[in-house]
């Protein structure tokens, strides 16, 4: 293999020195006995060692997506610590050449079956609640946390989210609620413990139904929390005072946005208020991260996964009979957020490996270090969008956004 591929790489491994100049050695051979430096350094930061030649197209004229492939499938391997590694990554599918680019520029449209989107979610969240458990923290929220004055725990995040969701939508005792993707239910727990609530909440994966359902009981709140392995197109027994939807609707599909708020609006009483927390592209036309990363979170992570520009979350909400009343980027919440998973994911690596195969364990740990590097850099964004039926009159309408923040 040597020669072979010392013939590839040499060449491009001069330019990437001349161009970029990366604190980085490429190695191959039994050992890792030959090398080629990326940069002018004594020390590099990242190695990467060759273990098959058909890694060589994907290192030569890398993106985002072929360099995750790469180390995914097992092609390379890569010693560094995890934040060198994808900004690394990241230097190199900036000098690729312009036309690798356009795997990441491509939009896909996916057709969302009941069958097809509950596939697509157990593959992603019903890897085992105990892998989860190892970084998601305590409360086993798995979406953005708000950091009120940024010194938080994740823990303490957490907890300050759900409270800043459902004082927005200023729930109160009595009311109606339902919490769609409840995940493992911490949103409606507290909501139904803090205030009075009564709450439904829907999922399509059976690890987190089963979870949700053992803690709701160990809560001693059967009487006012209903969990559902459910679709949220099969919710029918509305109407609700309130609606939450935090970190699904990313699976809903470009195309089924308006009859998802459609749905919404239908469910919803004349006066009530819903909260839609989601990932969204910064890319106006709804496309992929500026340097790729979408067919890799397609193929590895999320199947079937979409992410809509802000504009386009507006627009369809309007379509589907809904007023957007307040909206929230928490772009750099969920930058810290996913950056402090990260950090208990390696961490954790001695408890994690055990509950994974190594593939798995790869996609994991190179997919949660590179959302905090997309989250930092704008390439994808946290949007909370307060909305509330279109075509209703003013009276009663807050002034201001005073009763969404502790004076």
């Amino acid at each position: 293999m040597g020669s072979i591929v010392e013939r590839a790489l040499l060449p491009w491994a001069q330019r990437m020195k001349n161009q970029v100049n990366l604190p980085v050695r490429l190695s191959w051979g039994a050992g890792g006995g030959a090398s080629l430096a990326l940069g002018d350094f004594e020390q590099p930061m990242v190695e990467i060692r060759v273990r098959d030649p058909s890694a060589l197209p994907l290192l030569i004229d890398p993106g985002l997506d072929t360099l995750g492939q790469a180390y995914v499938e097992g092609l390379v391997d890569v010693d560094g610590s995890v934040a060198d590694i994808l900004a690394v990554a990241h230097r190199l599918a900036e000098s690729a050449q312009p036309e690798a680019g356009l795997l990441g520029r491509i939009r896909r449209r996916f057709g969302h079956t009941r069958e097809s989107d509950s596939e697509a979610i157990q593959y992603h969240y019903d890897v085992s609640n105990a892998f989860y458990a190892q970084w998601l923290g305590e409360g086993m929220v798995y979406s953005c946390a708000y950091f009120e004055h940024g010194d938080e725990t994740l823990d303490e995040a957490q907890l300050k989210k759900i409270d800043h969701i459902l004082r927005k939508i200023r729930l109160q005792p009595g009311q109606r609620l339902l919490d769609i993707g409840c995940g493992w239910g911490a949103l409606v727990l507290r909501a139904a413990q803090q205030y009075g609530a009564q709450c439904v909440g829907v999922t399509l994966s059976k690890n987190q139904y089963e979870l949700a359902r053992e803690r709701v009981h160990a809560a001693g709140l059967q009487d006012r929390i209903q969990i559902r392995l459910q679709d949220y197109r099969d919710v029918s027994d509305g109407p609700f005072d309130r609606i939450t939807s935090v970190g699904m609707f990313e699976h809903v599909g470009l195309d089924h946005l308006a009859s998802y708020f459609g749905h919404i609006r239908r469910l919803l009483k004349p006066d009530g208020w819903v909260m839609n927390h989601g990932i969204t592209s910064t890319d106006a036309c709804d496309g992929e991260t500026r340097h790729g990363g979408g067919h890799f979170i397609d193929r590895y992570v999320f199947p079937r996964g979409e992410l809509p520009h802000i504009g386009t979350v507006l627009r369809t909400l309007q379509e589907g009979g809904l007023e957007a009343f307040d909206v929230e980027n928490l772009r750099r919440h969920y930058q810290r957020t996913t950056q402090l998973w990260s950090e208990a994911f390696e961490a954790n690596t001695g408890c994690i490996k055990p509950l994974l195969d190594e593939k798995r364990w790869r996609i994991w740990r190179i997919y949660l270090a590179g959302c905090a590097l997309a989250f930092e850099n704008d390439e994808v964004a946290l949007y909370q969008v307060l909305c509330r039926p279109a075509g209703q009159g003013t009276a009663g309408l807050p002034w201001s956004r005073s009763w969404m923040y502790r004076e």
